[in-house]
């Protein structure tokens, strides 16, 4: 027997079930692509903590470590790329990219493979030992580098070599790769804390954003306007269609038909007492009927003053801007709309930056928040952009 409200009806009962069980699946999938995103955090937090290399997975190796030295990371199927014409990178950082990018198997435009080997990763130096020959790259002499985010390679400049190297990877090994790689860069700087840092921030703002439960709706709040196709939308169109038809209407002119307004013009007034006839000789003389008087809203002549303005939207200081940037709270802007450069007077080089969106203190944005020297060359670092 189905349940019945006091009226009788069952369509609320229906509408509670599935306005339950569609606000459960979503809650479902956003908790589940939450949960996956934290353990991860969590699972690079660990190893930001407590992962330090290990001398015996040096043993083996075609290469003799120096003292201190320990491996991070190795893989053996790992391709030399070379740079064909030399443009210059970003500096090294310690930034951890919260979202990863899906990188696909290909070879980007400029970039050709010269020798494959062993890529070996210490926390002195990444090292590939190919067929014809070993490439070196020392973190002490490293000057620029650049992931690319849509395939797997990573580019290295280095102060004894000339030409732009890296390496071309697998896509499966590409995160782990490059995660190490920031740690052993961060070790050899000794900088570790600051990526520590970084990953409980990321946490914490992670944790933040966790999906909460919806409510259960009950069939006492269905609407009357859930038995319309298209619900709540079909009422308030038809609540629009109501209110602009008749205005239309109403601010459209009647029709006229032709020549009605020279028969008006033409017909004399009605007069009380009738008025003798003209003697024949006399021309008769054409009355014209007074024109009549309307009572018509008073012209005013239109002010110079512009129309009040709305009220300015809470931005605290920051550039008027479409995208709601301000500086008055909120979650930091790690990627930036792709229009940001046509309302903020952005550095040179800006997209290559690696970090959150800053404003330096000569008024010029930045993309270097978080880094040891955001906004160099530009007065230093002044304040955080909120989104």
């Amino acid at each position: 027997m189905a349940m019945t409200d006091s009226t009788g009806s069952t369509w609320r009962y229906r509408w509670a079930h599935r306005q339950n069980d569609r606000r459960q699946r979503a809650f479902r999938l956003a908790d589940e692509a939450w949960r996956r995103r934290d353990d991860e955090l969590r699972r690079l937090r660990t190893l930001a903590g407590s992962f330090h290399g290990s001398v015996e997975a040096g043993a083996g190796l075609p290469m003799e470590l120096a003292p201190g030295e320990v491996v991070f990371w190795t893989l053996p199927a790992a391709q030399l790329v070379e740079v064909r014409h030399t443009a210059v990178l970003p500096a090294p950082e310690l930034t951890v990219d919260p979202e990863p990018p899906v990188v696909r198997p290909r070879r980007p435009e400029g970039v050709k493979v010269v020798d494959a080997g062993l890529a070996v990763l210490t926390n002195r130096r990444l090292v590939l030992l190919g067929g014809r020959g070993r490439r070196d790259w020392t973190y002490g002499r490293m000057t620029g580098l650049s992931h690319d985010p849509g395939a797997p390679v990573t580019l290295i400049q280095v102060l004894d070599r000339r030409r732009t190297s890296g390496l071309l990877l697998p896509t499966g090994a590409v995160a782990d790769f490059r995660f190490k790689l920031t740690l052993a860069f961060a070790d050899a700087i000794e900088q570790r804390a600051a990526v520590v840092a970084q990953l409980d921030e990321l946490i914490a703002e992670h944790e933040a954003v966790r999906p909460a439960r919806p409510a259960v709706l009950t069939p006492a709040q269905a609407r009357v306007s859930a038995l319309l196709p298209g619900g709540r939308r079909t009422v308030a169109v038809g609540a629009a269609l109501a209110l602009i038809v008749p205005s239309m209407l109403f601010e459209s002119d009647p029709p006229v038909r032709p020549g009605s307004e020279m028969a008006s013009a033409a017909t004399p007034a009605a007069t009380a007492t009738a008025t003798p006839a003209p003697p024949p000789i006399a021309p008769a003389v054409q009355v014209k009927p007074k024109p009549q008087r309307t009572r018509t809203a008073p012209t005013t002549t239109p002010s110079r003053k512009t129309e009040p303005q709305p009220a300015a939207e809470r931005r605290c200081g920051a550039p008027a801007n479409p995208y709601g940037y301000d500086f008055c709270g909120g979650q930091r802007i790690r990627k930036p709309a792709a229009g940001i450069c046509d309302w903020f007077e952005c550095v040179p080089g800006f997209w290559s930056g690696r970090g959150w969106l800053v404003q330096c203190r000569d008024g010029t944005v930045s993309l270097t928040g978080g880094q040891r020297e955001s906004c160099a060359g530009h007065q230093g670092f002044r304040r955080t952009f909120w989104t």
